[in-house]
């Protein structure tokens, strides 16, 4: 309570001070008792604040000599500490491009092992809540940009579960906390891109996240039989496999991506597209003429990340050689050098069913049918299952990758690197840990307020 109650009489001394400040500065007065005054009101402050600050320093070391507080100066964990930033910040810079709940999978664990990132979003989406604000305020769609700043950020499990809060009743009903604060955020800069770029540094995320365009982009898709199927959100629901999708317009056609892109990729040494739709995800991205030039100008190395199961509407009966094909017949961005595949059997058989039941099956790999189109392939366990959804394994697919990008930049691994990875898997797993104990925690306490309410 002690140290409560110093910062408090902190804050009232700053406000002291910043009270005698403007009202000094404030041409109303010029009486000599006006400049005493206020100058007595600034000294006072600044007595507070430094008596406040001196007191609340000793109640700190207090609290830490009574245990109250856990701090580690053990010289090795801070030199540990600062080894791994460095690493970080000079980690390859790579940019991932996508949408939905795969680009966000793919940064949740891309994180840890480089800060040099880039997430650049489709802004195609217009259904659920991000449609609604969409129409209705006229913005671009919020929800992939959340998730992908949430994925992003160095905050606590409290902010994560806050900004991905969904209203249950009243006309916000469905509606996102996340999506709310962007659109608030839109409303007080001067574009998407800015408020962005605003809510990034208000959750203190590692790397960038950009909207792959500001313009209001919307999907077509031209099926087998000649019908057009208009918007994002119709598209899967009318695809069918007998009468799938030959050919995947953007509108307008001539989009043009922010400056911050073109630059992000064009500085890329690994560009990453997807995991993540096929045609609602991944290739809208690809089809605006400024990102398919950049990407094939670009010296980057270009990764596909392969779905594991196939998606009912989009992609029914796809291989992964032909998720490939469909990308280079839309969009010129000069070839991908290599593939990612899980190759870890499937042996969840309730989540299997469920996937069998939906329309979805795996996706069928041949490797010398990828081979031929001159992509590298690159195999692995990959698999996360839950009983319910069969998903890639963040962990595991970004380790795959760095590694496979460390390679490509001819790095050998030194014992260093070799420990910093090691040094990752470690971090990454604490923060798993906590997680799970902030969930569990939260969990009991809701069965306690039920049992309360009974």
């Amino acid at each position: 309570m002690g140290l409560k109650r110093w910062i408090l009489f902190a804050f009232l001394g700053f406000l002291l001070i910043i009270l005698g400040i403007t009202e000094m500065l404030d041409n109303r007065f010029f009486s000599r008792n006006y400049i005493l005054y206020f100058s007595f009101l600034i000294l006072s402050g600044l007595f507070i604040l430094y008596i406040s600050i001196l007191e609340a320093l000793k109640n700190f070391v207090k609290l830490m000599r009574d245990g109250m507080f856990q701090v580690n100066l053990d010289s090795r964990e801070i030199n540990s500490l600062f080894t791994e930033k460095r690493q970080q910040t000079q980690g390859p810079r790579i940019v991932v491009i996508g949408g939905g709940t795969g680009l966000s999978t793919m940064l949740r664990g891309l994180k840890f092992y480089s800060s040099n990132l880039t997430a650049v979003v489709s802004v195609g989406d217009d259904g659920g809540s991000s449609g609604t604000l969409r129409d209705e305020i006229g913005m671009l769609p919020p929800g992939d940009i959340r998730n992908c700043l949430v994925a992003l950020a160095n905050t606590g499990t409290t902010m994560e579960d806050l900004l991905q809060y969904r209203f249950q009743e009243g006309s916000l009903k469905n509606q996102s906390f996340g999506n709310l604060f962007l659109a608030a955020m839109n409303g007080v800069s001067e574009d998407f891109e800015q408020a962005v770029v605003k809510m990034s540094e208000v959750l203190a995320i590692t790397g960038k996240v950009l909207p792959v365009t500001l313009e209001d982009l919307r999907l077509s898709a031209e099926m087998k039989d000649g019908t057009i199927i208009e918007g994002e959100s119709n598209i899967g629901r009318a695809v069918r496999g007998d009468n799938p999708i030959t050919r995947l317009r953007i509108h307008p056609e001539d989009a043009h991506t922010p400056e911050s892109v073109k630059q992000a990729l064009s500085e890329a040494q690994a560009i990453v597209l997807g995991p993540g739709s096929l045609y609602t995800s991944v290739m809208p991205n690809l089809l605006i003429p400024d990102v398919a030039k950049a990407i094939r100008e670009s010296k980057a190395k270009v990764f596909y990340i392969s779905n594991i199961m196939t998606q009912p509407g989009e992609t029914d009966g796809l291989s992964v050689v032909e998720h490939l094909e469909k990308i280079m017949e839309h969009a010129d961005i000069g070839g991908i050098d290599y593939v990612v595949v899980n190759n870890r059997p499937l042996s969840d058989q309730l989540a299997i069913k469920n996937y069998i039941a939906s329309g979805a099956e795996e996706v069928a790999f041949d490797r010398q049918a990828v081979e031929k189109l001159g992509v590298k392939v690159i195999e692995a366990d990959l698999l996360k299952t839950t009983g319910i959804q069969i998903r890639h394994d963040s962990k595991k697919l970004s380790k795959v990758l760095f590694e496979a990008i460390m390679k490509e930049r001819e790095l050998k691994y030194s014992l260093s690197a070799l420990g910093y990875l090691m040094n990752r898997e470690r971090k990454i797993m604490e923060e798993e840990m906590i997680r799970a104990e902030a969930r569990k925690m939260i969990r009991a306490s809701e069965e306690k307020r039920e049992k309360l309410n009974l």
